[in-house]
């Protein structure tokens, strides 16, 4: 195992990147402070590189000294600044995933040890169970609108809970952040995508493997059999 004591934590920021949200002075400013708070506790701040609130982060983190990764969904950097009219002054990294903006969440949050959502809309709550169902700790600042607010009722109306060291809820950005990095340095994340599947999933994987073991096994035995007709 690496050692992870000097190990700079990434931590997520999952927000709004449109909406009313986005012009509410207070979330901006604790978007701000969040990324201020991600930085001052040595930790690398991820966003989807989208404008909104985790540009806010991003540009928090930035002020303070922080280091900013960007996962883009874009192709380019041309495309990141013309079809999807996303910002780079505050990133020190950009990742042009190509993706597009579904798919490049997935990679967003596999990029972070520990993600905090800010505000948010459809795409965030698409964020948010992603993360959820990857057993990412999660850190909510409230306060902010959108799905923030609610989360505890989105858990409630699907039935789902999380264990209270997965899912912290905070209005004070720095204390949420150091609530969640306590949580990230002791969390043992899933060490294969099937961990999360549950048992379908790792049947299926099983079944996949037992299968291509047996074609190997056939292709080996057709071989040798040719083989030993061409010797004769």
């Amino acid at each position: 195992m690496p050692n992870v004591a000097r190990r700079k934590w990434k931590i997520g920021v999952m927000g709004s990147a449109s909406g009313p949200t986005i012009r509410d002075p207070r979330a901006r400013r604790l978007a701000f402070d969040l990324g201020r708070a991600i930085a001052g506790a040595g930790c690398i701040c991820v966003t989807g590189a989208c404008p909104g609130l985790p540009d806010r982060a991003a540009a928090g983190a930035r002020r303070a000294g922080g280091f900013v990764f960007g996962v883009s969904p874009a192709f380019s950097l041309r495309e990141h600044l013309e079809i999807y009219g996303s910002p780079v002054s505050q990133y020190d990294m950009l990742l042009f995933s190509g993706m597009g903006l579904m798919e490049r969440d997935i990679v967003n949050i596999r990029s972070a040890d520990g993600i905090v959502v800010v505000g948010g809309g459809m795409g965030t709550l698409n964020e948010f169970t992603v993360a959820f169902e990857e057993q990412k700790p999660v850190g909510v600042l409230t306060g902010t609108g959108g799905i923030s607010d609610h989360v505890e009722e989105i858990l409630a109306f699907c039935r789902r809970s999380a264990p209270p060291d997965r899912l912290l809820l905070d209005s004070d950005p720095r204390r949420l952040v150091r609530r969640l990095l306590a949580v990230v340095r002791r969390f043992s994340p899933p060490v294969r995508e099937s961990d999360i599947g549950g048992e379908k999933e790792e049947s299926l994987r099983m079944r996949f493997e037992a299968k291509s073991r047996l074609q190997q096994r056939r292709h080996k035995q057709r071989v040798g059999r040719t083989t030993e007709r061409e010797s004769r």
